[in-house]
Order: structure tokens, then C-alpha cells, then sequence
């Protein structure tokens, strides 16, 4: 699991250059598909390592939520195996991200700073769910063959 959530959070730091690209959701949703008893955990320690990195601000209580649901959605469709699908599952994430993010304001702001919050950041979700869609059609079939591979070779 901390190896998980060190990829995680490598993978993030990464590319970290480019606006909301990055490929965590590729990677909760192949480890929630392939080791998904260890997955929560992975996230988990993902969220203390990006709380130590960027600190414990109010941005932060997003994180708490986010990433489990995405594990969630996963765990749910876990029965799909289709790369196309995959794509249009992260894509569609990462165009949601900044609404799920916003829930996060309604109790201090409330509801139309929330909206405000949400809208002003479309872009960026744009653009999220653009590069989780483009990562997730050329990255998952790989990936995931090599990912059950090394379940194999160490007896997972």
C-alpha cells in the first residue's frame, strides 16, 4: 500500500507542470481493478504524502472524499473491461472533479460560493477530463497486463 501511494503520489509530482494531468485516476482505477483490498490504504497514504507536501490547508478536506469515490466508481464497474470505457469513466471524472471538490464549501460558504468555486475552475476540469480520457485509451491495456503480471510473479 505505501508503494502504491508513493506512485501515486510520484506520478502527480511528476507532471505536476502540466495543469491537472496527472495520472492518479489511471492508477486508482487499475489498482482498484487488480489489488483493490490494498487500494484504500494506497489512497490513504497518497493524501498524507500531498498533506506534507502542500500542507493541511482547506484544500485538502477535498482529498478526503474525492479519490474514494473515484475508487468507488471503479469498484462498482469493476466488471467492464474495456479500454474505451475506462477513458470515458476517467474523463468524466476528471470533468466533475471541480463539482465534487466544491461540496467542500457549501458548509463555510455555502451553496453559491460553491457553484462560483465550481464554474470558475471548469477549465481546469476541462482539461482534466481531456488528459485522464487521452491516459487512460493509450495507458490501461498496458498497464493493467503489466500490473497482473507482477500479481503473478509474486503469488497476489
Amino acid at each position: 500500500m505505501a508503494l502504491m501511494g508513493a506512485m501515486l503520489t510520484i506520478g502527480k509530482q511528476v507532471m505536476s507542470g502540466l495543469p491537472n494531468i496527472s495520472p492518479v485516476a489511471l492508477l486508482i482505477i487499475l489498482f482498484t481493478l487488480e489489488l483493490p483490498h490494498q487500494t484504500f490504504g494506497a489512497i490513504t497514504v497518497f493524501l498524507v504524502l500531498q498533506g506534507v507536501l502542500y500542507g493541511f490547508g482547506p484544500w485538502w478536506a477535498m482529498y478526503l472524499y474525492v479519490w474514494y469515490v473515484l475508487m468507488g466508481i471503479t469498484w462498482l464497474l469493476r466488471r467492464m473491461d474495456n479500454t474505451f470505457g475506462w477513458a470515458v469513466v476517467a474523463g468524466l471524472f476528471g470533468l466533475s472533479f471541480g463539482g465534487l471538490c466544491a461540496l467542500t464549501y457549501i458548509p463555510t460558504f455555502g451553496v453559491s460560493y460553491a457553484i462560483a468555486w465550481w464554474i470558475n475552475g471548469l477549465s481546469y476540469d476541462a482539461i482534466h477530463g481531456a488528459g485522464n480520457f487521452v491516459m487512460l485509451l493509450l495507458l490501461y491495456r498496458p498497464l493493467r497486463r503489466g500490473l497482473q503480471l507482477a500479481k503473478k510473479q509474486i503469488n497476489l
